[in-house]
């Protein structure tokens, strides 16, 4: 089992995911300190290409959209980010909007993961 990289790459992502969580559970308890920037984790993509792990584009339009990824947190830079008058940048509705995103990678991550291994037990039979 060790040549199927499918499991090897959900793993990964599953870490990733557990680590944005955790940020974004961090920037909604720090919500109100003052002075608190929030933070975010590198792209997924990013990630896959540190670690020498390229996707393929099957079709036009394949993953189009961007996840975030594995790295420790880091203070997001955004242009559009409002930092409130006492320095704190958390919006609780961006945090929100961010932990469905996870949510639902996460979701999407099981359900292949569980596909799969579904294929392979059928093609042991």
């Amino acid at each position: 089992m060790s040549g199927i990289g499918l499991f090897g790459v959900a793993f990964q992502q599953a870490q990733w995911l557990s680590v944005r969580q955790t940020a974004i559970a961090e920037n909604v308890a720090n919500a109100s300190t003052p002075g608190y920037r929030s933070v975010d984790v590198e792209p997924f993509d990013t990630v896959l290409q540190k670690a020498g792990l390229d996707l393929s584009l099957t079709t036009p339009g394949h993953m189009a959209t961007g996840m975030s990824g594995i790295r420790p947190p880091v203070a997001e830079r955004d242009k559009d980010i409002k930092v409130s008058a006492s320095g704190n940048s958390v919006s609780v509705e961006r945090e929100l909007i961010k932990a469905d995103e996870v949510n639902r990678a996460y979701a999407l991550n099981t359900n292949v993961v569980k596909t799969f291994h579904k294929m392979l037990l059928m093609s042991v039979k």
